[in-house]
């Protein structure tokens, strides 16, 4: 056993070697969403800051497509050497679990969670046409369409997509589910009128309300945002458990040496405390979250799934 001991050790050195002169070469970001959604402009303000801080290019690669379990599977593929990471999510983690029967990853097995930065209120919008001022509203529109009432999304499994399936459970009627692959497509379909509603991130949409070219009736976080005092949350109009505060943060491979772990997490934690960038973030409508270490974090998304599988489950909301 002894023996087997010091001949294993030298195969170690080369990696522990490697591991402590990290990085040396450009780090890819994988982003499983288009250029412009939320998780891609909290991607691109963290990996500028994280270039900056590491002294090497952080490369944002967007990957988009079927939820989001393309770009977590390849996340998953990927040597866990630290020059590959990747924006996780709440529907990435969490409700991909639930929607599909395969979805090509294991978030607790095949990733490691580390670190959950910032989360995002969403808010029901419709055109500026529609006469709707309160969700009970919206809610009458759609019972008297009967299922005929669209709602859009950025893709089966984002937290837009699942707002609409709570809003139908917890309201009791039929609606149509647009799915788009990217967020920015499902926001114009509202503002086009070919889609009745959407209820989507916070920073991709308050410009668009404040332009006058999107009408917004309510939003889903626990309290009213400063972005947009003035809107009542889900709960203060009738819906008292409807909160939907969508998590985000980063993730790498699995096997990743506990050294990385441990400073990317620290790294990641300490950029979300710089005052410019709470600032950027606050500005953008993010919520920014306390830190918390990576296995903080990773009991979190479980708990987080424990909450959502069953609702998933109930609403029959399934994704291929």
């Amino acid at each position: 056993m002894r023996r087997r001991t010091l001949l294993a050790a030298p195969l170690a050195l080369p990696f522990a070697a490697e591991a402590q002169q990290w990085p040396t070469r450009p780090i890819r970001m994988i982003v499983p969403y288009a250029p412009g959604a939320t998780g891609d402009i909290g991607g691109r303000l963290y990996g500028e800051e994280l270039g900056k801080a590491l002294g090497q290019t952080v490369v944002v690669d967007n990957k988009t497509g079927a939820g989001g379990t393309i770009a977590m599977a390849e996340l998953a593929r990927a040597a866990p050497d630290g020059y590959t990471l990747g924006v996780i999510a709440q529907g990435l983690l969490v409700y991909n679990l639930g929607l599909y029967k395969t979805p090509g990853y294991d978030p607790f097995k095949d990733l490691i969670v580390l670190s959950i930065n910032f989360s995002v209120a969403n808010v029901l919008i419709v055109h500026p046409s529609n006469p709707a001022k309160t969700v009970a509203d919206v809610v009458e529109q759609a019972r008297a369409k009967k299922g005929d009432f669209t709602f859009s999304s950025g893709g089966v499994g984002t937290s837009h997509h699942m707002s609409g399936v709570l809003l139908e459970m917890r309201s009791g009627v039929k609606m149509t589910h647009v799915p788009y692959r990217a967020t920015p497509a499902g926001i114009q379909a509202v503002a086009n009128g070919e889609v009745a509603m959407g209820m989507y991130n916070m920073p991709t949409v308050v410009g668009l309300i404040k332009a006058g070219k999107l009408k917004a009736i309510a939003v889903t976080g626990e309290r009213r945002s400063e972005q947009l005092p003035e809107l009542p949350t889900m709960i203060e109009q009738g819906f008292k458990d409807f909160v939907v505060d969508t998590w985000l943060g980063f993730g790498a491979p699995a096997g990743l040496p506990p050294a990385l772990v441990t400073r990317l997490n620290a790294e990641f934690n300490r950029i979300t405390e710089e005052p410019g960038m709470r600032k950027k973030m606050l500005d953008q409508g993010m919520n920014i979250w306390p830190a918390r270490s990576s296995e903080e974090a990773t009991k979190f998304v479980r708990q987080d799934t424990d909450f959502w599988l069953p609702i998933i489950k109930e609403s029959g909301a399934t994704a291929e």
